[in-house]
């Protein structure tokens, strides 16, 4: 593959609508609100999210801090790696992280809400090794608050949301309260992609669907997010303060597929330019086991396809197995060193395929 060859098919970068979440702050607008949002979801499955009302100081703050995590030196990376600990929590470096066993070119830090381990007992499910805490890093001290408080601000923005999709599909808004309940198991990734030279890989990060409810993304100025579509990949532009929303595997589920997750892609920025963007993860709690399926109407019903299911990578209702599978595929290294079962069985899967799968290459 070479670089920037991703980006060649992009079509008309307009196609992405915009929904405005301070629309629902007049109860006259509701009913357009949710018919819209139902029609886009359904059509698109991603948008541009704005009158989100976070605070754009607290954007700024953790635009900031970002950037001052990619420049800590390699050490202080180090000492808080992704494979220290199992609950996938922390810093990853470029190409640590894979998608279908390809190399992501980016660097990142994993971090979650913030929640005690959970102690071993005889015949605990491996997915409970998923709770725990994060990794921070003593030379930025400042890092851990803002994150915290960008989680609640994220978190309210998608409960909000949330709420307004379940009530344009028929369904009482707090329907699926049982499954953000506490304690919550929603993540967050801030990101860094380097540029990358012509003639080299330029997978950012590779055709994917995210493995949760919904994403609420933030990026800086520079593009490289692409979504398929029946067009083809369509690019998605920076809109400054906005989150780009896309739908997740786990509310496509709870749909039975009338809501699709769709599949997406980042092309890695040309060489001399950095691009940086902060992924919140609304997922489902580790403690809610299952995805419940929603009645929908029957009008929506007849819509519904059903969940599409890749061979290469299943789809499961239960919550911990859908989320660990997700978690072992793409961190090798963490996968070899806490979960050599699981591990086991992947380089199985591997070797079926004509592939191997050598963690320690990572």
């Amino acid at each position: 593959m070479t670089a920037h060859a991703l980006a060649a098919p992009a079509a008309d970068a307009t196609a992405l609508p915009v929904i405005d979440l301070s629309e629902l702050n007049d109860p006259q607008r509701h009913a357009d609100f949710h018919a819209r949002l139902a029609r886009i979801a359904r059509d698109t499955g991603f948008f541009y999210l704005e009158g989100h009302g976070i605070d754009t100081g607290l954007i700024r703050r953790v635009e900031q801090l970002t950037r001052a995590v990619f420049a800590l030196p390699a050490s202080a990376k180090e000492r808080i790696a992704i494979r220290n600990t199992p609950h996938f929590r922390g810093y990853t470096g470029v190409g640590g992280e894979l998608t279908r066993l390809q190399p992501d070119l980016r660097e990142q830090l994993d971090l979650g809400e913030e929640q005690p381990a959970v102690a071993p007992a005889p015949g605990q499910p491996a997915w409970w090794s998923l709770q725990g805490p994060n990794q921070w890093p003593e030379e930025l001290p400042e890092l851990r608050g803002a994150i915290l408080q960008w989680l609640d601000a994220t978190r309210g923005v998608a409960e909000r949301l949330l709420h307004a999709f379940l009530t344009a599909l028929g369904q009482p808004p707090h329907a699926l309260d049982g499954l953000i309940a506490a304690p919550r198991n929603h993540r967050l990734k801030i990101i860094h992609y380097p540029g990358q030279p012509d003639g080299q890989s330029s997978q950012g990060v590779g055709a994917h669907k995210d493995g949760g409810l919904l994403t609420l993304l933030l990026t800086d100025d520079v593009g490289g997010l692409q979504v398929h579509t029946e067009q083809g990949w369509i690019d998605v532009p920076p809109r400054r303060d906005a989150f780009v929303i896309n739908i997740g595997e786990m509310l496509e589920l709870a749909t039975n597929g009338y809501l699709r997750a769709n599949v997406h892609r980042v092309v890695s920025p040309r060489p001399g330019v950095d691009r940086y963007s902060i992924a919140y993860f609304f997922s489902p709690s580790l403690h809610a086991q299952e995805i419940p399926l929603l009645a929908l109407p029957a009008e929506l019903a007849r819509k519904a396809r059903g969940p599409e299911s890749d061979p290469l990578n299943p789809l499961f209702r239960h919550i911990g197995t859908n989320a660990l599978k997700g978690r072992l595929r793409s961190h090798l290294d963490v996968a070899e060193r806490f979960y050599p079962e699981q591990f086991a069985q992947l380089q199985a899967q591997a070797a079926a395929q004509g592939k191997a799968l050598e963690a320690s290459a990572y």
